[in-house]
């Protein structure tokens, strides 16, 4: 009689009782419960909320600004590109051009890698041909044939940022063409190869 109850308290020791084992089966069920309701919303939650590209344009010459989302949910935003296509116009004639997308991309990777989403001070964007023949005319500084006249250039500046960050920030995208002129104020950036020059 003492070795079954010994053989019992070494039971106990070792095993856990029947209604114990129950309680702690039930309880890791209802935390695995507890935790999928959270699991699942928070994949739900991201596939609600969509990555999206937003860029802010001040244009110098009108004092007309635009901040818009350009790309969402894996496409280019038609309303987007138009408000911006609208702010970018070429400011002496009034004409509009459809600015490359790549160009948006270009500055949205800019951004990013100034970890800053200020609105860029548009010098000049699109160029009527009128207004390019104007300009180079003028200066040997302009190309007849330039990337303005396609809407693949673009001249800006950051405020609070040194125009010297700027362009280290834009050469290390290696995305395009790079103009430096610190002499006006602004760097150049276009969606042709990828090279770089001083003004």
């Amino acid at each position: 009689m003492i070795r079954n109850l010994l053989n019992q308290t070494h039971l106990s020791e070792t095993e856990p009782e029947p209604s114990r084992r129950r309680f702690l089966k039930a309880g890791l069920g209802a935390c695995t419960l507890l935790a999928l309701p959270m699991t699942a919303t928070s994949a739900h939650a991201a596939i609600k909320r969509p990555f999206e590209k937003k860029l802010s344009f001040l244009n110098l010459h009108t004092g007309e600004r635009t901040r818009a989302i350009f790309w969402a949910n894996g496409r280019y935003i038609p309303e987007g590109m138009r408000a911006i296509n609208h702010v970018l116009r070429d400011h002496r004639t009034g004409d509009r051009y459809a600015i490359d997308p790549d160009l948006f991309d270009i500055l949205h990777q800019l951004q990013y890698r100034l970890r800053t989403n200020q609105e860029f001070h548009v010098v000049s964007a699109y160029r009527s041909p009128a207004s390019n023949a104007m300009l180079a005319a003028r200066s040997d500084g302009v190309a007849k044939a330039s990337l303005h006249t396609f809407g693949r250039a673009i001249d800006i500046r950051l405020p609070g940022r040194k125009l010297s960050d700027l362009r280290t920030a834009a050469l290390s995208l290696q995305m395009g063409g790079v103009g430096y002129y610190p002499s006006s104020d602004f760097i150049h950036l276009d969606t042709g190869h990828v090279r770089f020059w001083g003004g």
